[in-house]
Protein backbone atom coordinates (compact mmCIF):
# COMPACT_ATOMS: atom_id res chain seq x y z
CA UNK A 1 0.00 0.00 0.00
CA UNK A 2 1.25 3.66 -1.04
CA UNK A 3 1.82 5.81 1.90
CA UNK A 4 1.62 9.48 -0.14
CA UNK A 5 2.09 12.82 1.38
CA UNK A 6 -1.32 15.04 1.40
CA UNK A 7 -0.66 16.78 -1.78
CA UNK A 8 -0.69 14.02 -3.78
CA UNK A 9 -3.85 12.52 -1.92
CA UNK A 10 -5.61 16.18 -3.18
CA UNK A 11 -4.73 15.31 -6.72
CA UNK A 12 -6.06 11.39 -6.63
CA UNK A 13 -9.66 12.88 -4.70
CA UNK A 14 -9.56 15.71 -7.61
CA UNK A 15 -8.78 12.94 -10.05
CA UNK A 16 -11.37 10.65 -8.96
CA UNK A 17 -13.94 13.41 -8.75
CA UNK A 18 -13.28 14.05 -12.54
CA UNK A 19 -13.03 10.84 -14.14
CA UNK A 20 -15.67 8.67 -12.00
CA UNK A 21 -17.36 11.03 -12.46
CA UNK A 22 -18.70 12.05 -8.22
CA UNK A 23 -19.76 15.10 -7.04
CA UNK A 24 -16.85 16.76 -4.36
CA UNK A 25 -20.25 16.18 -1.87
CA UNK A 26 -20.69 12.73 -2.92
CA UNK A 27 -17.19 11.64 -2.51
CA UNK A 28 -17.55 13.47 1.01
CA UNK A 29 -20.71 11.49 1.85
CA UNK A 30 -18.96 8.46 0.98
CA UNK A 31 -15.82 8.93 3.07
CA UNK A 32 -18.21 9.77 6.07
CA UNK A 33 -20.35 7.40 5.55
CA UNK A 34 -17.15 4.36 5.63
CA UNK A 35 -16.43 6.56 8.67
CA UNK A 36 -19.94 5.79 10.11
CA UNK A 37 -19.13 2.29 9.70
CA UNK A 38 -16.46 1.96 11.50
CA UNK A 39 -17.64 4.09 14.30
CA UNK A 40 -20.84 1.86 14.52
CA UNK A 41 -18.98 -1.66 15.25
CA UNK A 42 -17.21 -0.50 18.04
CA UNK A 43 -19.04 2.06 20.21
CA UNK A 44 -23.01 1.51 20.51
CA UNK A 45 -25.54 4.41 20.51
CA UNK A 46 -25.78 4.15 24.79
CA UNK A 47 -22.75 6.21 24.39
CA UNK A 48 -23.13 10.42 24.31
CA UNK A 49 -21.17 11.78 21.34
CA UNK A 50 -19.80 14.90 20.72
CA UNK A 51 -18.47 16.34 17.56
CA UNK A 52 -16.15 19.19 17.20
CA UNK A 53 -15.81 20.81 13.29
CA UNK A 54 -13.69 23.40 11.84
CA UNK A 55 -15.33 24.92 8.85
CA UNK A 56 -12.87 23.22 5.99
CA UNK A 57 -13.60 20.11 4.20
CA UNK A 58 -12.47 17.81 7.57
CA UNK A 59 -15.41 19.96 9.40
CA UNK A 60 -17.61 19.12 6.56
CA UNK A 61 -17.01 15.29 7.26
CA UNK A 62 -17.92 16.12 10.90
CA UNK A 63 -20.96 17.39 9.93
CA UNK A 64 -22.09 14.43 7.62
CA UNK A 65 -20.79 11.87 10.34
CA UNK A 66 -22.76 13.67 12.85
CA UNK A 67 -25.82 13.57 10.61
CA UNK A 68 -25.52 9.74 10.09
CA UNK A 69 -25.00 9.43 13.52
CA UNK A 70 -28.17 11.31 14.68
CA UNK A 71 -29.99 8.53 11.86
CA UNK A 72 -28.84 5.65 13.76
CA UNK A 73 -30.18 6.93 16.94
CA UNK A 74 -26.48 8.03 18.55
CA UNK A 75 -27.38 11.28 21.19
CA UNK A 76 -25.08 14.04 19.15
CA UNK A 77 -23.93 17.04 20.37
CA UNK A 78 -22.37 19.24 17.72
CA UNK A 79 -20.20 22.17 17.76
CA UNK A 80 -18.23 24.26 14.93
CA UNK A 81 -15.27 26.54 15.68
CA UNK A 82 -16.24 29.64 13.34
CA UNK A 83 -13.78 32.22 13.88
CA UNK A 84 -15.33 34.41 10.24
CA UNK A 85 -17.84 33.82 7.98
CA UNK A 86 -15.34 31.79 5.54
CA UNK A 87 -16.16 27.77 5.02
CA UNK A 88 -15.84 25.33 2.34
CA UNK A 89 -18.14 24.81 -0.19
CA UNK A 90 -19.17 21.24 0.90
CA UNK A 91 -19.21 22.55 4.68
CA UNK A 92 -22.14 24.68 3.58
CA UNK A 93 -24.34 22.03 1.94
CA UNK A 94 -23.52 19.68 4.78
CA UNK A 95 -24.60 22.57 6.97
CA UNK A 96 -27.90 23.18 5.11
CA UNK A 97 -28.55 19.50 5.24
CA UNK A 98 -28.44 19.15 9.46
CA UNK A 99 -31.31 21.79 9.72
CA UNK A 100 -34.12 20.66 11.67
CA UNK A 101 -32.27 17.65 13.20
CA UNK A 102 -29.29 18.81 14.99
CA UNK A 103 -28.45 21.89 16.41
CA UNK A 104 -24.84 23.59 15.89
CA UNK A 105 -23.53 25.13 18.50
CA UNK A 106 -20.61 27.80 17.32
CA UNK A 107 -17.58 28.14 18.94
CA UNK A 108 -16.58 31.83 18.25
CA UNK A 109 -14.77 32.64 21.15
CA UNK A 110 -13.21 31.24 24.44
CA UNK A 111 -16.14 31.62 26.56
CA UNK A 112 -18.10 29.86 24.03
CA UNK A 113 -15.54 26.40 24.11
CA UNK A 114 -16.85 23.07 25.48
CA UNK A 115 -16.38 22.03 28.94
CA UNK A 116 -16.88 18.34 27.63
CA UNK A 117 -18.71 16.18 29.96
CA UNK A 118 -16.95 13.12 31.33
CA UNK A 119 -17.99 9.50 29.29
CA UNK A 120 -18.35 11.23 26.16
CA UNK A 121 -17.27 10.14 23.21
CA UNK A 122 -15.75 12.95 21.01
CA UNK A 123 -15.24 13.25 17.20
CA UNK A 124 -11.93 15.63 16.39
CA UNK A 125 -13.05 17.15 12.46
CA UNK A 126 -11.44 20.45 12.95
CA UNK A 127 -8.76 20.50 10.66
CA UNK A 128 -7.48 17.64 8.09
CA UNK A 129 -4.25 16.32 6.54
CA UNK A 130 -3.72 19.60 4.67
CA UNK A 131 -2.75 22.07 7.86
CA UNK A 132 0.59 23.81 6.66
CA UNK A 133 1.00 26.29 9.83
CA UNK A 134 0.90 25.22 14.01
CA UNK A 135 -2.30 25.76 15.60
CA UNK A 136 -3.18 28.73 17.88
CA UNK A 137 -5.71 30.87 19.35
CA UNK A 138 -9.16 29.81 19.49
CA UNK A 139 -8.52 26.52 17.61
CA UNK A 140 -5.73 25.83 20.36
CA UNK A 141 -8.21 26.36 23.28
CA UNK A 142 -10.25 23.86 21.64
CA UNK A 143 -7.84 21.35 21.04
CA UNK A 144 -6.82 21.80 24.92
CA UNK A 145 -9.64 21.44 26.18
CA UNK A 146 -10.37 18.34 23.83
CA UNK A 147 -7.22 16.66 25.51
CA UNK A 148 -7.97 17.69 28.65
CA UNK A 149 -11.57 16.30 29.23
CA UNK A 150 -10.61 12.61 29.98
CA UNK A 151 -12.98 11.32 26.83
CA UNK A 152 -12.29 9.02 24.19
CA UNK A 153 -11.45 11.10 21.33
CA UNK A 154 -11.51 9.69 17.40
CA UNK A 155 -10.05 12.09 14.35
CA UNK A 156 -11.32 11.95 11.37
CA UNK A 157 -8.45 10.98 8.84
CA UNK A 158 -5.81 12.55 10.82
CA UNK A 159 -5.38 14.23 14.31
CA UNK A 160 -6.20 17.84 14.03
CA UNK A 161 -3.23 19.83 14.56
CA UNK A 162 -0.57 16.74 12.89
CA UNK A 163 1.16 17.61 10.20
CA UNK A 164 1.15 14.55 7.52
CA UNK A 165 4.41 14.60 6.23
CA UNK A 166 6.64 16.46 8.09
CA UNK A 167 7.45 17.15 11.99
CA UNK A 168 5.19 18.80 13.95
CA UNK A 169 7.41 21.19 16.61
CA UNK A 170 3.83 22.29 18.04
CA UNK A 171 2.24 20.36 20.90
CA UNK A 172 -1.17 21.93 20.37
CA UNK A 173 -2.46 18.90 18.91
CA UNK A 174 -5.27 16.65 19.74
CA UNK A 175 -4.70 13.29 21.08
CA UNK A 176 -6.76 10.62 19.84
CA UNK A 177 -7.44 7.30 20.79
CA UNK A 178 -8.20 6.45 16.96
CA UNK A 179 -7.81 7.60 13.73
CA UNK A 180 -9.46 6.34 11.00
CA UNK A 181 -8.38 7.89 7.74
CA UNK A 182 -9.13 7.55 4.25
CA UNK A 183 -7.98 5.43 1.83
CA UNK A 184 -4.28 6.33 1.65
CA UNK A 185 -2.56 6.20 5.28
CA UNK A 186 -0.33 8.87 6.37
CA UNK A 187 3.28 9.23 6.86
CA UNK A 188 3.46 10.39 10.49
CA UNK A 189 1.56 7.56 11.47
CA UNK A 190 4.94 5.64 11.06
CA UNK A 191 6.33 8.16 12.98
CA UNK A 192 7.45 6.83 17.19
CA UNK A 193 7.44 10.61 18.08
CA UNK A 194 3.72 10.78 16.74
CA UNK A 195 2.24 8.11 18.74
CA UNK A 196 0.04 9.99 21.42
CA UNK A 197 -1.01 11.73 18.52
CA UNK A 198 -2.40 9.04 16.31
CA UNK A 199 -3.63 6.49 18.56
CA UNK A 200 -4.56 3.12 17.28
CA UNK A 201 -5.23 4.36 13.63
CA UNK A 202 -7.36 2.24 10.38
CA UNK A 203 -7.66 2.65 7.21
CA UNK A 204 -11.23 2.99 5.57
CA UNK A 205 -12.00 2.47 1.86
CA UNK A 206 -13.78 5.21 0.36
CA UNK A 207 -13.55 4.23 -3.28
CA UNK A 208 -10.93 6.93 -4.49
CA UNK A 209 -10.28 5.43 -8.14
CA UNK A 210 -7.24 2.89 -7.77
CA UNK A 211 -5.69 4.02 -11.12
CA UNK A 212 -5.19 7.33 -9.89
CA UNK A 213 -3.48 5.70 -7.22
CA UNK A 214 -1.09 3.86 -9.33
CA UNK A 215 -0.08 6.60 -10.91
CA UNK A 216 0.84 8.45 -8.34
CA UNK A 217 4.84 8.01 -7.21
CA UNK A 218 5.96 7.56 -3.97
CA UNK A 219 9.25 5.69 -2.30
CA UNK A 220 6.99 4.85 0.80
CA UNK A 221 4.96 1.90 1.34
CA UNK A 222 3.10 -0.12 3.76
CA UNK A 223 3.76 -4.00 3.93
CA UNK A 224 -0.07 -5.68 3.84
CA UNK A 225 -0.76 -9.42 4.33
CA UNK A 226 -2.12 -9.78 0.57
CA UNK A 227 1.51 -8.51 -0.47
CA UNK A 228 3.09 -10.99 1.96
CA UNK A 229 1.12 -13.74 0.62
CA UNK A 230 1.89 -13.77 -2.68
CA UNK A 231 5.28 -13.53 -2.28
CA UNK A 232 5.15 -16.76 -0.21
CA UNK A 233 7.10 -19.52 -1.52
CA UNK A 234 5.27 -23.16 -1.89
CA UNK A 235 6.77 -26.32 -1.22
CA UNK A 236 7.21 -28.68 -3.91
CA UNK A 237 5.54 -32.42 -3.83
CA UNK A 238 9.51 -33.64 -3.98
CA UNK A 239 11.52 -31.17 -2.12
CA UNK A 240 13.99 -32.55 0.69
CA UNK A 241 16.12 -30.43 3.02
CA UNK A 242 18.35 -29.83 0.05
CA UNK A 243 16.20 -28.09 -1.52
CA UNK A 244 15.28 -25.75 1.34
CA UNK A 245 18.50 -23.78 1.45
CA UNK A 246 21.59 -24.03 3.42
CA UNK A 247 22.27 -21.76 6.00
CA UNK A 248 25.32 -20.94 8.08
CA UNK A 249 24.57 -18.77 11.55
CA UNK A 250 27.55 -17.06 13.46
CA UNK A 251 26.46 -16.11 16.59
CA UNK A 252 26.98 -16.85 20.84
CA UNK A 253 29.51 -15.63 23.06
CA UNK A 254 30.06 -16.63 26.74
CA UNK A 255 27.02 -15.30 28.53
CA UNK A 256 25.17 -14.77 25.48
CA UNK A 257 24.16 -18.59 23.94
CA UNK A 258 20.45 -17.36 24.35
CA UNK A 259 20.87 -15.17 21.52
CA UNK A 260 22.55 -18.29 19.43
CA UNK A 261 19.75 -20.82 20.56
CA UNK A 262 16.86 -18.23 19.69
CA UNK A 263 18.83 -17.49 16.35
CA UNK A 264 18.55 -21.27 15.71
CA UNK A 265 14.95 -21.84 16.51
CA UNK A 266 13.54 -19.33 14.54
CA UNK A 267 15.75 -19.92 11.32
CA UNK A 268 14.43 -23.79 11.97
CA UNK A 269 11.04 -22.83 12.35
CA UNK A 270 10.93 -20.49 9.35
CA UNK A 271 11.69 -23.68 7.22
CA UNK A 272 15.62 -23.79 5.92
CA UNK A 273 16.73 -27.08 4.80
CA UNK A 274 19.98 -27.44 6.75
CA UNK A 275 21.43 -25.15 9.38
CA UNK A 276 24.51 -25.32 10.76
CA UNK A 277 25.30 -23.13 13.75
CA UNK A 278 28.93 -21.72 14.32
CA UNK A 279 29.45 -21.29 17.84
CA UNK A 280 32.25 -20.93 20.40
CA UNK A 281 33.06 -23.93 22.28
CA UNK A 282 31.61 -22.78 25.48
CA UNK A 283 28.16 -23.40 23.62
CA UNK A 284 28.30 -26.96 22.08
CA UNK A 285 26.65 -28.92 24.49
CA UNK A 286 24.08 -26.14 25.03
CA UNK A 287 23.33 -26.32 21.24
CA UNK A 288 23.55 -29.79 20.44
CA UNK A 289 21.09 -30.25 23.60
CA UNK A 290 18.81 -27.49 23.02
CA UNK A 291 18.43 -27.74 19.02
CA UNK A 292 19.27 -31.17 17.73
CA UNK A 293 18.30 -30.41 14.68
CA UNK A 294 21.03 -27.62 14.03
CA UNK A 295 24.25 -28.70 13.15
CA UNK A 296 27.18 -27.57 15.35
CA UNK A 297 30.48 -26.32 13.90
CA UNK A 298 32.42 -25.53 17.27
CA UNK A 299 34.85 -22.49 16.68
CA UNK A 300 38.25 -22.96 17.99
CA UNK A 301 37.88 -20.29 20.69
CA UNK A 302 36.17 -20.96 24.01
CA UNK A 303 34.56 -18.35 24.55
CA UNK A 304 34.01 -16.18 21.67
CA UNK A 305 34.47 -16.52 17.61
CA UNK A 306 38.05 -16.23 16.77
CA UNK A 307 37.95 -17.77 13.27
CA UNK A 308 35.90 -18.78 10.12
CA UNK A 309 35.69 -22.04 7.92
CA UNK A 310 34.75 -22.83 4.27
CA UNK A 311 31.30 -20.79 3.76
CA UNK A 312 31.15 -21.33 -0.06
CA UNK A 313 28.92 -24.38 0.60
CA UNK A 314 26.03 -22.24 2.28
CA UNK A 315 23.16 -20.20 0.58
CA UNK A 316 23.14 -17.87 3.44
CA UNK A 317 25.14 -16.29 6.15
CA UNK A 318 23.71 -14.55 9.51
CA UNK A 319 26.04 -12.79 11.80
CA UNK A 320 25.96 -11.41 15.06
CA UNK A 321 23.61 -11.94 17.97
CA UNK A 322 25.52 -12.45 21.29
CA UNK A 323 29.33 -12.50 19.16
CA UNK A 324 30.77 -9.25 21.57
CA UNK A 325 33.08 -7.62 20.20
CA UNK A 326 36.80 -9.41 21.00
CA UNK A 327 39.14 -8.35 18.71
CA UNK A 328 39.25 -11.76 17.74
CA UNK A 329 35.76 -11.62 16.66
CA UNK A 330 35.89 -8.58 14.68
CA UNK A 331 38.66 -9.99 12.51
CA UNK A 332 37.31 -12.69 11.71
CA UNK A 333 33.26 -10.47 10.93
CA UNK A 334 35.99 -8.38 8.10
CA UNK A 335 37.25 -11.71 6.93
CA UNK A 336 34.03 -13.62 6.15
CA UNK A 337 31.87 -10.83 4.67
CA UNK A 338 34.17 -10.77 2.31
CA UNK A 339 34.69 -14.52 1.33
CA UNK A 340 31.31 -15.21 1.64
CA UNK A 341 30.85 -12.82 -1.05
CA UNK A 342 26.65 -12.81 -1.27
CA UNK A 343 24.12 -10.68 0.50
CA UNK A 344 24.09 -11.76 4.24
CA UNK A 345 22.17 -10.47 7.02
CA UNK A 346 24.28 -8.68 10.56
CA UNK A 347 22.72 -7.62 13.66
CA UNK A 348 23.59 -7.01 16.96
CA UNK A 349 27.36 -6.97 17.63
CA UNK A 350 28.16 -7.35 14.43
CA UNK A 351 26.74 -3.94 13.62
CA UNK A 352 28.61 -2.67 16.83
CA UNK A 353 31.61 -3.92 15.51
CA UNK A 354 30.92 -2.00 12.01
CA UNK A 355 30.27 1.21 13.63
CA UNK A 356 33.68 0.59 15.25
CA UNK A 357 35.29 -0.16 11.94
CA UNK A 358 33.23 1.68 9.17
CA UNK A 359 35.97 -0.25 6.84
CA UNK A 360 33.62 -2.66 6.62
CA UNK A 361 30.79 -0.88 4.73
CA UNK A 362 33.46 -0.58 1.81
CA UNK A 363 33.67 -4.70 1.91
CA UNK A 364 29.61 -5.28 2.29
CA UNK A 365 28.09 -7.46 -0.84
CA UNK A 366 25.83 -5.56 -2.63
CA UNK A 367 22.50 -5.49 -0.68
CA UNK A 368 23.28 -7.36 2.71
CA UNK A 369 21.09 -6.88 5.19
CA UNK A 370 21.43 -5.39 8.16
CA UNK A 371 18.99 -5.18 11.52
CA UNK A 372 19.81 -2.52 13.69
CA UNK A 373 17.63 -1.39 16.87
CA UNK A 374 17.14 2.64 17.09
CA UNK A 375 20.47 3.04 18.96
CA UNK A 376 22.69 1.00 16.58
CA UNK A 377 21.36 2.96 13.70
CA UNK A 378 22.50 5.93 15.31
CA UNK A 379 26.26 4.58 16.10
CA UNK A 380 26.02 3.89 11.96
CA UNK A 381 24.19 7.25 10.78
CA UNK A 382 25.03 9.70 13.60
CA UNK A 383 22.39 11.74 15.40
CA UNK A 384 18.70 12.90 14.32
CA UNK A 385 16.96 16.05 15.58
CA UNK A 386 13.44 14.29 14.59
CA UNK A 387 11.59 11.39 13.30
CA UNK A 388 11.54 12.61 10.00
CA UNK A 389 15.11 13.25 9.96
CA UNK A 390 15.74 9.65 10.93
CA UNK A 391 13.78 8.20 8.04
CA UNK A 392 16.46 10.54 5.69
CA UNK A 393 19.46 9.38 7.60
CA UNK A 394 17.87 6.09 6.97
CA UNK A 395 17.00 6.51 3.28
CA UNK A 396 20.94 7.88 2.30
CA UNK A 397 22.47 5.36 4.72
CA UNK A 398 20.88 2.62 2.84
CA UNK A 399 21.41 4.33 -0.78
CA UNK A 400 25.06 5.40 -0.40
CA UNK A 401 26.12 1.82 1.31
CA UNK A 402 24.25 -0.13 -1.57
CA UNK A 403 22.62 -2.29 1.88
CA UNK A 404 19.34 -3.04 3.05
CA UNK A 405 18.75 -1.56 6.62
CA UNK A 406 15.47 -3.28 8.90
CA UNK A 407 15.17 -0.29 11.41
CA UNK A 408 13.52 -2.10 14.58
CA UNK A 409 10.62 -0.83 16.25
CA UNK A 410 6.58 -0.30 16.02
CA UNK A 411 6.67 -0.16 12.22
CA UNK A 412 9.86 -1.22 11.63
CA UNK A 413 10.77 0.37 8.50
CA UNK A 414 12.78 -1.45 5.18
CA UNK A 415 15.12 0.61 3.16
CA UNK A 416 16.20 -0.39 -0.10
CA UNK A 417 19.12 0.97 -1.99
CA UNK A 418 16.92 2.10 -4.21
CA UNK A 419 15.40 4.71 -1.87
CA UNK A 420 12.35 2.96 -1.26
CA UNK A 421 11.03 2.60 2.29
CA UNK A 422 8.34 -0.05 3.44
CA UNK A 423 7.03 0.20 6.84
CA UNK A 424 5.57 -2.87 8.46
CA UNK A 425 1.93 -3.06 9.43
CA UNK A 426 2.14 -6.19 11.93
CA UNK A 427 3.61 -6.39 15.45
CA UNK A 428 2.46 -5.18 18.81
CA UNK A 429 4.10 -3.76 21.80
CA UNK A 430 4.36 -7.23 23.43
CA UNK A 431 7.30 -7.79 21.31
CA UNK A 432 9.79 -4.74 22.87
CA UNK A 433 11.70 -7.77 24.78
CA UNK A 434 15.10 -9.24 24.72
CA UNK A 435 15.67 -11.75 22.23
CA UNK A 436 12.74 -10.80 19.66
CA UNK A 437 15.32 -9.12 17.41
CA UNK A 438 17.76 -12.38 17.50
CA UNK A 439 14.69 -14.30 16.53
CA UNK A 440 13.87 -12.03 13.22
CA UNK A 441 17.86 -12.23 12.39
CA UNK A 442 16.87 -16.15 12.21
CA UNK A 443 14.34 -15.85 10.34
CA UNK A 444 15.61 -13.37 7.48
CA UNK A 445 18.55 -15.53 7.33
CA UNK A 446 16.15 -18.58 6.48
CA UNK A 447 14.61 -16.91 3.98
CA UNK A 448 17.58 -15.64 2.15
CA UNK A 449 18.68 -19.64 1.96
CA UNK A 450 15.90 -21.01 0.91
CA UNK A 451 15.93 -18.26 -2.12
CA UNK A 452 14.23 -15.37 -1.77
CA UNK A 453 16.14 -11.82 -3.21
CA UNK A 454 17.20 -9.92 -0.04
CA UNK A 455 14.57 -7.27 -0.19
CA UNK A 456 11.73 -9.92 -0.13
CA UNK A 457 13.67 -12.02 2.43
CA UNK A 458 13.48 -8.62 4.28
CA UNK A 459 10.02 -7.71 3.76
CA UNK A 460 8.32 -11.18 4.44
CA UNK A 461 10.91 -11.99 7.39
CA UNK A 462 9.59 -8.78 9.16
CA UNK A 463 5.95 -9.47 8.62
CA UNK A 464 5.87 -12.99 9.46
CA UNK A 465 7.77 -12.05 12.37
CA UNK A 466 5.48 -9.45 13.48
CA UNK A 467 1.84 -11.99 12.71
CA UNK A 468 3.61 -14.71 14.94
CA UNK A 469 4.08 -12.12 17.91
CA UNK A 470 0.32 -10.91 17.29
CA UNK A 471 -0.55 -14.45 17.47
CA UNK A 472 1.61 -15.07 20.51
CA UNK A 473 0.11 -11.96 22.34
CA UNK A 474 -3.49 -13.40 21.41
CA UNK A 475 -2.31 -16.05 24.08
CA UNK A 476 0.15 -15.12 26.01
CA UNK A 477 -0.78 -11.21 26.52
CA UNK A 478 1.54 -8.45 25.48
CA UNK A 479 2.90 -7.75 28.92
CA UNK A 480 4.10 -11.65 29.37
CA UNK A 481 5.34 -12.42 25.97
CA UNK A 482 9.12 -13.48 25.29
CA UNK A 483 11.28 -14.30 22.72
CA UNK A 484 10.74 -17.89 22.39
CA UNK A 485 7.22 -17.30 22.56
CA UNK A 486 7.53 -15.86 19.00
CA UNK A 487 9.03 -18.79 17.52
CA UNK A 488 6.26 -21.28 17.98
CA UNK A 489 4.39 -18.98 16.35
CA UNK A 490 6.00 -18.81 13.65
CA UNK A 491 4.10 -22.13 11.90
CA UNK A 492 0.67 -20.25 13.02
CA UNK A 493 1.86 -17.37 11.27
CA UNK A 494 2.31 -18.76 7.98
CA UNK A 495 -0.77 -20.46 7.89
CA UNK A 496 -2.15 -17.24 8.86
CA UNK A 497 -0.66 -15.37 5.71
CA UNK A 498 -1.85 -18.15 3.73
Amino acid sequence: MKILPAGQIRNIDAYTIKNEPIRSIDLMERAAKAFTRWFTTRFSPKYQVTVICGTGNNGGDGLAVARMLNEKNYKVSLYAIKKSASASDDFKINEKRLEGLIHINKITSPGEVPEFSTGHIVIDAIFGSGLSRDVEGLYADVIRAMNNSGNTIVSIDIASGLFADRHTFSDIVVKPEFTVSFQIPKLAFFMPENSRYVGDWYIVDIGLMQEAIEKEASDYFMLTDGFVKSELKKREKFAHKGTHGRALVMAGSYGKMGAAVLCAKAALRTGVGLLTMNIPRCGYNIMQSVVPEAMVLPDEGDHFLTSYGDVSKFDALGIGPGIGQEQETVYSLMQVVQAFGKPLVIDADGLNIIAQHREILEVLPSKTILTPHPKEFERLAGKWSDDFERLEKLVAFASENDVIVVLKGAHTSIALPTGEVYFNSSGNPGMASGGTGDVLTGMITSLLAQGYLPEYAAKVGVYLHGVAGDLAAEVTGQIGMIASDLIDFIPDAYQNIR
